[in-house]
Formats: C-alpha cells, structure tokens, sequence
C-alpha cells in the first residue's frame, strides 16, 4: 500500500524549503537544542486546524493516527522531539516558551518569505511595481474594557483582554481589539510582503516604518491612504528610492496638480488591500473575535495566519492552482 502524506503534512514539509531572515545575534545562556523552524512548523499545524492554544496543539499531535505519526516525524531533530514529558521538567516549560518567542522573529520571516515569493511569482511583470499598506481592525476576545474603567484600573470581567485597546474606524465604529498592519503587492496574485500586529490604538504611520525594511527592493511604489501622508514615512521611502503616494486630507474635491493620478493609485490601492484583507479574515476566521487572548498569543497568531497565507500561495503555485480563488476551500481541506 502506498503511504499518503495528507495536505497538512505537505505543508509542514514545505516550511524546509523556506529560506530564514539573517539571525540575530545568539545571547548568553546554551545553545537551542531544537530550531525556529521546528515551532514554526508546530505553528503551522496550529494555524491550519484552528488550535488557538499550545496545550490543545500537543493534546492533538499526541493522537496516534497515521497522519498525527507522521507530523511528529517532521517535528523531530536529530533524532529527538520536545515531548510533552519536556513541560513537566524543572528547566522549564519549552514548548510555552518557544512559541511565545515565536512572534519576535515572524515580521522578519514573512518579509524574508515575501521577498521570495515576489520573485519566484514575479507579480509585476504585467504593472508597476506598486505595493498597498493599510491597518485592519481585529475584534479583541471576550468583552471591552471601557475608558473610565481602564482609567480607574478596574477590570469589571475576567473575559476582557487587558492588552487590547480602542480604535475608531470609519467603517466599524469604536472598536476594543487589534490592528493587523500589512503591505500586500498591487497585482494580479496578493502577496503578503510585510504585516505587524499591535494593539488598536497604535497608529498607522508611526508603525509602518517598521514594516519598509522588510518589502522587497523591486518595489517603487507604495500607496497609502491619509493615515500615512506623513513627512517622515515619506523620507524614509525616499531614502530607499521609493515613492509613497498617499490620499490628502483636506476638503473634497481636490483640484491640485496630481490630484487625477492620486485617484487612480487610492483606487488600486483599495482594490489590492481591502479586498485582500476581507478574504484574509474570511479565511481565517477573524471577521468576528480573535480567538486568542494577549498580545503574544494573538500576535502569534494572526501573523502565522498570514504566513499560512504566503505558504498556501507558494504551494498552489507550484501545483498549478488558483492564487485568488479557493483558497479557504484549500485550507478546510487540510
């Protein structure tokens, strides 16, 4: 009989091929004896069935089925694999605290993923080099914490996430959550470059600077919309021989010189980003509440999800599938 490795396994699979950001340096204390890519490939495993907790992850690949075997295989290194018998020890609670860190190095990974994406779809071979930067609102877990509770220090219900914060947006109202902060290609395929997840009130342009050392060099264009008309972003695109192009604040309509092509770039601009962030969240599962609860873990979170996304497009791609559509279809069946 032939062994079937299952979607999932091959999509673990695929995160060997994945090249690694440059390493910081290592700290004191011993050497890692296993790898990121061991966790990120547990963080996988997690994204793709909807496991929001670490102890619910290790319960479920210590189920002996064929394909659970076959994922702890790949979670293996040199021969051995962080047991659950691991979190019992006095040197501490590895798994917890692995994927904990975890976050700290997924913007560098998926701006590493990204840039090698773009060049082995090549999504501007048709259109301007042009990418699309924008936030979106992610709806914290469990209840909100209002301002003059938060003031007086008063949290009224175990179920509100303290880490959370408030927003306004133009389109959902006041909002108690997350900003997901994402730069995706303006192209014919979505391609995730950079993304970054803070509290809601972080704002925009203050946190899309981290995000341009991560977007690829091909890229000449970035359009934003008010929120990133700011004089500073604007020099450090420039310094990095790009142009930002963003909408103007100020009564409508504009009648200044540019004004027609601004119109034509915010119309990309939202077609590339808002539509890529409804089908993210439609996706994943985020139009209602994350399903985690602090900053680490929903930042872990929700930017594995987007790795998951990258993976899926580098996976259909090299199978010949659709990079648009079917991709929720794709995941469920994993």
């Amino acid at each position: 009989m032939v062994a079937y490795d299952s979607l999932l396994v091959r999509l673990v699979q695929l995160v060997d091929r994945i090249p690694d950001p440059p390493a910081p340096p290592r700290g004191r204390g011993h050497p890692r004896v296993y790898t990121d890519r061991l966790f990120l490939k547990a963080l996988v495993i997690m994204i793709v069935r909807h496991l929001s907790k670490v102890h619910t992850l290790l319960a479920v690949l210590e189920q002996d089925s064929p394909e659970m075997r076959r994922l702890r295989e790949l979670l293996t290194e040199h021969g051995r694999y962080p047991t659950r018998r691991t979190l019992r020890q006095a040197q501490g609670r590895l798994w917890e605290r692995r994927l904990a860190a975890l976050p700290d190095s997924l913007p560098a990974r998926l701006g590493c993923f990204g840039r090698c994406l773009v060049e082995r779809l090549n999504p501007w071979q048709d259109g301007g080099r042009a990418g699309a930067v924008d936030s979106t609102v992610l709806r914290a877990l469990g209840g909100v914490w209002h301002k003059k509770d938060r003031e007086a220090g008063v949290v009224p219900h175990s179920s509100i996430d303290t880490e959370a914060h408030w927003t306004k947006s133009g389109w959902h109202g006041w909002v108690y959550g997350w900003k997901l902060h994402l730069v995706t290609t303006v192209a014919a395929v979505w391609i995730p470059l950079a993304a970054e997840l803070t509290p809601a009130n972080a704002a925009d342009n203050e946190t899309a600077p981290r995000l341009l050392p991560e977007l690829p060099p091909a890229l000449r264009f970035l359009l934003g919309d008010t929120s990133y008309n700011d004089p500073d972003l604007r020099e450090r695109c420039a310094a990095d021989d790009r142009l930002l192009v963003a909408t103007k604040r100020g009564a409508h309509p504009h009648t200044d010189d540019g004004v027609e092509v601004r119109r034509i770039f915010h119309q990309l601009r939202t077609h590339a980003i808002e539509n890529f962030n409804a089908q993210f969240k439609g996706i994943f599962d985020c139009g209602g509440q994350v399903p985690t609860r602090g900053l680490v873990a929903t930042r872990r979170y929700i930017l594995g999800a987007v790795f998951v996304y990258q993976l899926t497009l580098l996976y259909r791609f090299e199978h010949g599938g659709d990079l648009r559509v079917g991709l929720k279809a794709f995941l469920k069946a994993a």
